[in-house]
């Protein structure tokens, strides 16, 4: 009795290979989704950066802010205003990168001024940078 080879029956033959498919298409998916989740922890982390840079220049608007109420004046000192806007450029105090700071009056209300801070993010190029504005408004003199 001679040997019969055996045939495999057609549908198995058709499903060959479909499992490798399935395995591939599954790891691009799951691969996409780490990306996405590395561009999202990326993002996350460049908002923190910004909102505590903003933070920063709120407190050190708010510093000088202070004085103008201490003096019941406009006015900032000079030796004053120019340790505040040292302090200001300077990172390893507490500074902002690259920031600039200025103290202009409004001329069209009384005793009112407004404070400008502006930096440059780390994560961005020179040319982009963020601004704080505060608007100081004393009481009238006596």
């Amino acid at each position: 009795m001679p040997l019969m080879k055996r045939m495999p029956h057609p549908l198995l033959r058709a499903q060959a290979g479909m499992a490798l498919i399935e395995v591939l298409v599954s790891i691009l998916l799951f691969s996409l989704g780490i990306l996405g989740m590395i561009g999202l922890q990326t993002r996350a982390m460049n908002f923190s950066v910004d909102a505590t840079d903003r933070n920063r220049a709120a407190l050190l608007a708010n510093e000088i802010a202070t004085t103008m109420w201490l003096n019941n004046s406009i006015a900032v000192d000079t030796s004053a205003g120019t340790a505040w806007a040292t302090r200001i450029a300077d990172v390893s105090k507490d500074g902002l990168p690259s920031a600039t700071a200025t103290v202009v009056p409004v001329t069209t209300l009384v005793n009112t001024a407004d404070i400008t801070i502006e930096w440059v993010p780390p994560q961005r190029n020179s040319t982009d940078k963020s601004r704080l504005t505060t608007r100081v408004t004393l009481p009238p003199p006596p």
